[in-house]
């Protein structure tokens, strides 16, 4: 599956950069793998306010929108979320789409064997009614390909979720450092020294 990724980011990627498509595997690989961070602002500096929301679209409560930052010319990214259907009825997300990506796909990492594999979820990702779904580095993920820009620590970017219920709703997705597992507001308090968790 990484074979896969690889494949799509070097189509992705301009003629005159293949030959760094070779990196693409480890590149994916890094940016999707749970991480400790590298380095941490132990600051308490405020987190976007859109960041820190809870969003809802139909029966679904969208939070802890955040991604990795990246490297400049880095051809992918991973989107991670929080997904609660607060509904009686079982519903999908089909699809993601960004400005700052050619392509948005929603994607899985699992173990087969001694193997990480990942792959495209097609049919997309099942929310079923009171359930909770969370897309965090390692699992279930939104895979950024063809990247417009490089994502800046600290910075934001529109992310348009597609429901098969509850329909399209366009959220924020704060950019956290590169080895980030949690939107930078969470971190910042639960992390901080001195500092009790909320």
């Amino acid at each position: 599956m990484i074979r896969i990724l690889a494949h799509a980011a070097a189509q992705a990627i301009p003629h005159a950069l293949r030959p760094a498509a070779r990196l693409a595997p480890v590149l994916a690989a890094l940016l999707l793998s749970p991480l400790p961070a590298l380095a941490h602002d132990t600051t308490h500096a405020a987190a976007a306010p859109t960041a820190a929301m809870v969003v809802t679209a139909g029966d679904i409560e969208i939070s802890g929108a955040f991604s990795r930052a990246t490297l400049p010319k880095a051809p992918v990214a991973g989107g991670y979320l929080t997904l609660v259907n607060k509904g009686t009825a079982d519903d999908r997300l089909v699809s993601a789409s960004s400005p700052v990506a050619g392509v948005a796909q929603l994607h899985e990492m699992k173990m087969d064997g001694d193997v990480m594999k990942m792959g495209e979820l097609a049919d997309g990702i099942p929310v079923p009614a009171g359930q909770t779904v969370t897309l965090a580095p390692g699992g279930l993920h939104i895979m950024l390909m063809d990247l417009k820009q490089a994502l800046v620590e600290g910075s934001t970017f529109p992310l348009t979720l597609t429901f098969e219920k509850a329909g399209a709703i366009t959220i924020e997705v704060l950019v956290g450092g590169v080895g980030a597992s949690a939107p930078a507001h969470a971190m910042n308090h639960s992390d901080a020294p001195g500092h009790e968790a909320h």
